[in-house]
């Protein structure tokens, strides 16, 4: 058995670990990743990417945007958003063109598959050390860090003794399991099916994201991301509480939506499903949930971070990863690795960021079950500017606090300004 030490273990390189990587390495911090797949590899994933990933990533580097783009196949630009109500009301909400940066999208679809493997890509460094295809065995806890056993592609075992445990590894990884006992979070909270057509027709002339509110959907929602060469992300999403109390059939919804919404069946009349019909669980947003204790911290959805109203995670997993990699800086600086730093440097500056603008999905996630109140929403959203700002920033903006607060914010709304 090999026994390594270094400072930082990232387990697990989807976007939350790959972003930690990279921001670890801008900061010459030796770190090691461990992760069980071998990229490329495919996600289960809406596939759609908010301005918080654009922002993130300008961060890590402002030509990675650029890099993604420059290949037509990798990603497409979208320009904003569609609702529709269960009166089958639509409204579209254009991205705010003053937030544009270098001519970039404020969002984008890119398929898990590329994007996840152009961040992957991005985490070789000196600073890292990556094993692939691997299997935890162990983790203990030291008094001084931890010690994870693994073995690696070739059956080796490999002892590696870190500081800072990163758990990027998903809301049922190893991480979260063994250390937090699955006490930081809940369990899956909500559930999803994501299928690709090539064919779906557009509703409009420029490519938006679509987030339909159907009555054959509720008490969730179907969407429809356009994505590069001529394909589509088509899927719904549901709490999972209700899901399991109802009994209801994800796969005979989406369907039975697909082949009799007067909305769109007509745009899938020459479609073609190009791969199965896959689900899986999203680890919605819980408010302060803990996420860091000494010596660790948790990212993305390890940390139950997708947001519960538009079921994007990406942007959250991203701004997550970069701010751990900012406390774990600060950790090491300081030889300070106790649960008290963490939760000040990590829980606390994150859920600053974040907290405001998810509590404000949760509060729209509820309205879901009364059809007439999403009925109201779209309706008002037609009249009023303001709430088509607040509809739009939450898919654009990194603080949405700033905007809600405002007394003057409701009366606009009211008044259709």
């Amino acid at each position: 058995m090999k026994t390594l030490n270094t400072t930082v273990v990232i387990v697990g390189c989807g976007p939350a670990g790959a972003i930690t990587s990279i921001f670890l390495s801008k900061n010459n911090i030796a770190h090691t990743i461990i992760e069980k797949d071998v990229f490329p590899r495919d996600k289960i994933c809406g596939d759609g990417l908010s301005g918080k990933t654009r922002f993130v990533l300008h961060k890590a580097n402002p030509n990675y945007l650029s890099e993604l783009l420059a290949e037509t196949d990798n990603a497409l630009p979208c320009k904003g958003i569609s609702f529709s109500a269960p009166n089958g009301k639509v409204i579209n909400i254009p991205f705010p063109a003053v937030h544009a940066l270098k001519g970039e999208p404020m969002g984008f679809s890119s398929k898990r598959k590329i994007f996840d493997n152009f961040l992957f890509e991005k985490t070789t460094s000196q600073y890292s050390t990556i094993y692939q295809q691997t299997s935890i065995q162990s983790i203990k806890n030291l008094n001084d860090g931890y010690t994870i056993i693994f073995s690696d592609s070739q059956n080796q075992l490999h002892t590696i003794n870190c500081k800072i445990l990163i758990g990027a590894d998903g809301d049922k990884g190893i991480v979260r399991k063994t250390i937090f006992n699955n006490s930081g979070v809940k369990k899956t909270a909500a559930v999803g099916l994501r299928a690709y057509y090539s064919g779906v027709t557009s509703a409009s002339n420029d490519p938006y994201f679509e987030l339909h509110f159907l009555k054959e959907t509720l008490p969730g929602y179907f969407w429809i991301f356009p994505l590069p060469n001529g394909q589509a992300n088509v899927g719904i999403g549901l709490d999972a509480g209700v899901a399991r109390l109802k009994k209801i059939n994800l796969k005979q919804k989406l369907l039975n939506a697909i082949e009799t919404n007067s909305l769109i069946k007509d745009r899938f009349k020459n479609a073609i499903l190009t791969d199965k019909i896959i689900g899986w669980g999203l680890p919605t947003f819980e408010s302060h949930a803990q996420i860091s204790n000494s010596n660790v911290m948790l990212v993305g959805d390890a940390a139950s971070l997708i947001d519960p109203f538009t079921g994007e995670g990406i942007g959250n997993a991203l701004f997550s990863g970069m701010v751990a990699a900012e406390a774990a800086v600060l950790a090491i600086t300081n030889n300070n690795y106790s649960s008290e730093f963490f939760k000040t440097n990590y829980d606390v500056l994150l859920y600053k960021k974040i907290s405001g603008e998810l509590q404000l999905s949760q509060t729209m996630q509820k309205l879901i079950q009364y059809p007439w109140l999403m009925n109201m929403v779209v309706n008002k959203a037609q009249k009023s500017p303001s709430l088509q700002k607040t509809i739009s920033s939450m898919f654009t903006d990194l603080d949405i606090r700033a905007l809600i607060k405002k007394p003057s914010f409701y009366w606009k709304i009211l008044i259709n300004k």
